[in-house]
């Protein structure tokens, strides 16, 4: 896999299939391996770029310094490496935290933007949901913070109808996991992470959208971010959890497409 050079570090990347450009960052974990199961669609009709966030993945980090500004500025180092002076972007989570920075700070780079499961700023519940996480993670260890990730992720009828590919989906992480120092950091990034004051800076054309049953960023995040952002349109995918590209892949997939390919 090549690796683009970064001042702080060495980011993985590929790009899969022809068309126009389209841009997949992934959530709180960072790597690209979340988007897999839609790549093999998505890919007929886009050159789907994907990389891992430094300090996840395959990612060879130096970072000592983490916020979401940086994580967008990687992105923007890859796109002209790439020689894609602008693209459509689907960004999960810390990913649709990066697709508004993008937006806001790097006009012109987007074409079309999604904001999956994403917030403008936290609020209470919120920021309980990453104390929590994050106190598992400093008291408990790696494993146990990898162990309970699922619960914040899936709905619970898809966690008691695919316990082997929750158990999978835990030892891949504990396989890939970053040091507890980056996942905090990380976790400290997204919770400090607040552009409400900016939402109406974003002129590129937006589609939020989010599932109903998200507990982590539940529907009234994205409603928030789907009024601040001048012309943006939200879609409520009706179940899936945090995670319902990959656990409602098709009702997701029949949500974005149609504004991806401009109807």
């Amino acid at each position: 896999m090549p690796m683009l050079e970064r001042p702080d570090g060495e980011l993985p990347y590929e790009v899969v299939g022809e068309g126009p450009p389209l841009a997949l960052v992934s959530g709180l974990g960072g790597a690209a391996a979340y988007w897999s199961n839609l790549v093999p669609v998505l890919s007929r009709a886009f050159s789907v770029i994907l990389h891992d966030h430094m300090a996840t993945g395959r990612s060879r980090s130096r970072r000592k310094v983490h916020s979401v500004e940086a994580l967008a500025a990687d992105l923007d180092a890859l796109l002209t490496h790439l020689g894609c002076a602008h693209c459509s972007l689907i960004g999960h989570s810390t990913g649709a935290a990066v697709g508004q920075v993008l937006a806001q700070d790097y006009p012109g780079r987007l074409d079309k933007l999604v904001l999956y499961g994403g917030w403008a700023g936290p609020d209470p519940h919120f920021a309980h949901c990453f104390k929590v996480r994050r106190r598992v993670l400093t008291e408990l260890g790696v494993p146990a913070y990898n162990e309970i990730g699922p619960l914040f992720l899936y709905p619970p009828l898809w966690i008691s109808r695919n316990p082997d590919k929750v158990a999978k989906i835990i030892a891949d992480n504990d396989a890939m996991a970053p040091a507890a120092a980056d996942i905090a950091a990380r976790i400290d990034m997204i919770v400090a992470f607040d552009r409400r004051a900016r939402m109406g800076e974003i002129r590129t054309p937006t589609f939020v959208v989010c599932a109903a049953d998200d507990i982590l960023t539940p529907p009234h995040l994205s409603e928030e971010l789907a009024a601040g952002i001048p012309g943006a349109h939200l879609a409520l995918v009706p179940w899936g959890g945090h995670a319902c590209s990959q656990t409602a892949p098709e009702e997701f997939l029949a949500t974005v497409l149609p504004f991806l390919r401009g109807r």
